[in-house]
């Protein structure tokens, strides 16, 4: 297993922000429906990526991809046939496989959608009981899914408080169809922004979707995907990770954020606000946030932002006083059970640190201890433990942290080892600024 060691310093300099996976994962799709050709930019290769990518050539769709110019083209000509028997690699991305699920009902071929780690340990029964009520043969292992039939039009329900990665799916099945479709929520929709990042998507190649407050989505059918020129946005999922440094005392600008984004994870800025950092907009587009002598304790509420507590619960840990993450219970089936593992490793860097059902308990303290800790296979952990060695007294080695980044991330750890050597060797205390103003 790969271990990267991190000798605590403050990392210095400029970072331009990744693509956002989740919008690249809604445009390669759409796209592909398209049938047409269409120029993806900016781009990035994952895993997560490249599991989309697989799925839909499997479904008979085709691209090239210019990494020089990280751009992405459908190709219209000489498309390849799909097979009797649709086979769908989703690797351990869950937005592939949830999304991908109806899409390849479409086609009334047997399908098999494989994973890999915990994919198919994560929760799919809202699908598997709603096809099963449409006459669609589900069965459902921790290696694969098997369905057979065909996707009809007509009213789906489903709950919302699962994942809105359900509801995307169908949205993006839906339009397609000979007729008219609604989708029913039966509780209330959590991660509304995903679903709006969705809509956005949808509208721009030219599908039409009636929202009705979130409970009820209205969907005409024999509708199509137009072709379009898109650019995905910064991500401000992986944005967080170098944003929260600098509310640790790190001095690191962030490039090719879009200020209105829809992105939910756009969240961390007010979070860290709430927190006592200062956040600055710069003419140039980047933004920057700051550690200040304001920096504090937070309850942050997590149902919204899942995949933000990791790196919020490192920037708890150097906050004076007692912070709270709570309704944060979704987390235990992410890639890893993050509550779990973002506790044990803290507590292995000296934090004080309660694990709840759904919630996280933090005292903060001025600096951690460096020791060896593990990313648990999960890309979110690895880079949250990356800064928190910031911080950290002595050397911070972290086990299979370089293939865990490879799903979302592949080259933050180069991206972190240059910010590291432009930084300064002492770290700051609570009482010390960046800046000399206050929030």
């Amino acid at each position: 297993m790969d271990i990267i060691s991190i000798e605590p310093k403050m990392l210095r300099g400029t970072v331009i922000v990744p693509p956002s996976k989740s919008a690249a994962h809604r445009a390669i799709i759409a796209a592909a429906l398209s049938g047409e050709q269409c120029v993806l930019s900016n781009i990035a290769m994952s895993q997560d990526i490249e599991a989309t990518l697989a799925c839909m050539k499997a479904l008979g769709g085709g691209f090239t991809y210019n990494k020089k110019k990280m751009q992405l083209c459908t190709v219209t000509e000489k498309k390849r046939k799909m097979s009797e028997k649709l086979v769908l690699p989703c690797g351990e991305s869950g937005s592939t496989l949830r999304f991908l699920m109806p899409v390849s009902l479409l086609f009334g071929r047997p399908v098999r959608l494989t994973g890999c780690g915990r994919l198919l340990k994560r929760p799919q029964k809202p699908f598997m009981d709603l096809f099963a009520q449409k006459g669609i043969q589900c069965s459902w292992t921790e290696k694969h899914i098997e369905l057979e039939g065909k996707l009809e039009p007509g009213i789906y329900r489903l709950p919302g408080n699962v994942s809105s990665q359900f509801v995307t799916g169908l949205l993006f099945a839906l339009p397609l169809l000979e007729g008219d479709s609604e989708i029913q929520l039966t509780t209330e929709l959590e991660s509304k922004a995903y679903v709006d990042l969705t809509l956005s998507v949808l509208k721009d190649f030219g599908i039409a979707v009636k929202n009705e407050g979130y409970r009820r989505f209205l969907v005409h059918g024999k509708q199509s995907y137009g072709a379009r020129n898109y650019t995905v946005e910064g991500d401000y999922s992986q944005a967080a990770f170098f944003l929260s440094a600098g509310a640790l005392g790190c001095d690191i600008r962030c490039y090719g954020l879009k200020k209105d984004s829809l992105q939910g994870d756009k969240a961390i800025i007010e979070i860290l606000k709430q927190a006592g950092a200062k956040i600055e907009f710069f003419d140039d587009g980047s933004i920057q946030a700051r550690r200040t002598n304001c920096m504090h304790s937070v309850v942050i509420d997590a149902r919204e932002i899942p995949d933000l507590v990791p790196v919020l619960a490192v920037v708890c840990a150097f906050c004076p006083g007692e912070s709270r993450i709570v309704r944060a219970g979704r987390l235990r089936m992410k890639e890893s059970d993050r509550l779990a593992a973002i506790a044990s490793e803290l507590k292995h860097l000296g934090l004080e640190i309660t694990e709840g059902t759904d919630e996280l308990i933090i005292t903060g303290r001025e600096v951690l201890y460096g020791t060896t800790v593990s990313a648990w296979s999960d890309h979110r952990i690895a880079m949250a433990l990356a800064v928190a060695a910031c911080r950290c007294e002595g050397e911070v080695q972290i086990t299979g942290a370089k293939e865990s980044v490879k799903k979302s991330y592949p080259d933050f750890f180069e991206v972190y080892q240059h910010l590291l050597q432009n930084g300064p060797e002492t770290l700051l205390k609570f009482s010390q600024v960046i800046t000399e103003e206050t929030v």
